[in-house]
């Protein structure tokens, strides 16, 4: 008698098929599920920004926003993106600003506009950008 196992006091030798039976039950209700999912479900319409579908770009391309400073040269504009970062030991915000040469292949945009321009392969020696949209037109006065 001492190799079988003693029963707690009040719970029956039958108490472990009685477990198993309710998994047993279970196992029909999950093969239902899936027939309840298979009704139609309307599918959202994917969300694209409007900036990608009008210019055909990739995503991987960097953008930046900045200002018209020259529109000396044919279909290239100069570009003046300013930045603001922290300095490190002061804490204090420091202006960077980095000038790039943007190809504008309709000689639209003037000095003082706001553009968007955006990473474009080599046009040239120095042009590596290319301007995307207008943001803001300069005041004329």
């Amino acid at each position: 008698m001492a190799d079988t196992p003693k029963a707690a006091p009040g719970k029956s030798p039958a108490a472990p098929s009685k477990a198993a039976a309710p998994a047993k039950a279970a196992a029909p209700a999950k093969a239902a599920a899936p027939a309840k999912a298979a009704a139609p479900v309307k599918a959202a319409a994917p969300a694209t920004p409007a900036t990608t579908a009008d210019h055909k770009t990739h995503s991987f391309r960097r953008r930046l926003l900045g200002k018209v400073v020259s529109d000396k040269m044919q279909k290239t504009v100069v570009v003046e993106v300013v930045r603001r970062s922290r300095d490190t030991v002061y804490k204090k915000y420091v202006r960077h600003s980095d000038r790039y040469k943007a190809h504008d292949e309709k000689d639209e945009f003037k000095v003082g506009d706001r553009v968007e321009i955006m990473e474009h392969r080599p046009l040239s020696k120095d042009k590596r950008w290319k301007v995307v949209r207008l943001i803001a037109r300069s005041v004329e006065e």
